[in-house]
């Protein structure tokens, strides 16, 4: 372990890794190192507490909190988009699925379209940000993208699925989605530090995230929605996410065999060289499921090796920082062929 330490502390001196690294290894305690600056202007660093954003990691929570209304009966895996959201985005197709929207195979038009060459740092948002706190609040920036393909035909990451999930979610159960989330996830995975946290009222643990234009480090409270949704941009911390996988796999926020149907490999993702299930990224010749997250001023990769009971989890306040380090770690514990 100590050979471990020595050799991430080397590398994130190499590579100026701003972050948090977990490291759970069975029968041991977990390895935990926290390198850079939650707060650059006040020299305020970064702890093994700190609340990150996690971006896209947040794919999965909002999945296990759809498939715990499915499996109360509030929703169904069949239930239509359409059905709903009535008259609102009128160019999503009718036969578009609860599940089709979870494996990112309903084809509609995405507001911000991974499928392009795009720059995470650059300004993304088509509506000023502030506009971005409450899930009906997307509406706006939701509509108006047709249709890329007919619903199931293959798969195409979406982040404005997941938003339209939230959307069906908090409609469907009358509860609005950050609470859903909360009550449905975070809650009973003991996630105590787990929150859609507005950007603009971090709390004094949180880290800022930072993108650099021009040569010059700024924050990116103008690039992302104050608040995130199904998409995006939950804070949390290293233990939390542990948290999450413990609760997950053993069948504790959605029952067993819900968490084996959404960890079913749905499609293979050549471009990512990985497998996709229901919320979850997967190995592509293992059972190894990952959740992942880029955008300006986050990057976040979590892997989950349920076989050997292996968790490394690395997150980042700055867009590209979690990389290096999280390909080290999956080159130290190299899966095992499923």
């Amino acid at each position: 372990m100590v050979a471990l330490e020595d050799a991430l502390d080397s590398l994130a001196e190499t590579t100026g890794f701003s972050g948090v690294v977990r490291v759970d290894f069975p029968a041991a305690p977990p390895l935990t190192r926290a390198y850079g600056f939650a707060q650059r202007a006040y020299t305020i660093p970064n702890t093994v507490d700190t609340q990150f954003g996690i971006a896209s990691g947040t794919k999965g929570l909002t999945a296990v909190a759809v498939v715990s209304l499915i499996a109360d009966g509030t929703l169904d895996l069949s239930t239509t988009a359409r059905s709903v959201l009535g008259h609102d985005l009128p160019l999503i197709d009718d036969r578009v699925t609860v599940e089709h929207l979870l494996s990112h195979r309903s084809g509609i038009g995405d507001y911000i379209d991974e499928d392009t060459d795009l720059d995470v740092d650059d300004y993304l948002s088509p509506v000023p940000v502030h506009r971005l706190a409450t899930t009906e609040d997307y509406l706006a920036v939701l509509g108006g993208y047709a249709t890329k393909f007919a619903p199931g035909e293959r798969f195409s990451y979406c982040n404005s699925g997941y938003v339209v999930l939230a959307l069906i979610a908090e409609r469907a159960s009358g509860i609005p989605f950050h609470d859903l989330v909360r009550r449905r996830v975070c809650e009973p995975a003991g996630m105590h530090d787990t929150e859609f946290i507005r950007s603009d009222e971090l709390p004094q643990r949180a880290a800022l995230g930072y993108v650099t234009i021009g040569g010059v480090a700024r924050t990116n409270v103008l690039h992302l929605p104050v608040r995130g949704n199904g998409d995006g941009g939950i804070y949390t911390t290293v233990a939390d996410i542990k948290s999450f996988w413990n609760a997950f796999l053993a069948g504790e926020l959605v029952a067993t065999d819900w968490v084996t149907q959404m960890l079913r490999p749905r499609s293979n993702a050549p471009r990512q060289e990985m497998r996709y299930g229901l919320g979850f990224w997967l190995h592509a010749s293992s059972d190894i499921a990952m959740l992942e997250g880029c955008d300006a001023g986050v990057s976040f990769r979590s892997v989950c090796d349920p076989g050997r009971s292996v968790i490394h989890t690395v997150i980042s306040n700055t867009s590209d920082g979690a990389w290096p380090i999280a390909r080290f770690l999956e080159e130290q514990t190299p899966p095992e062929p499923a």
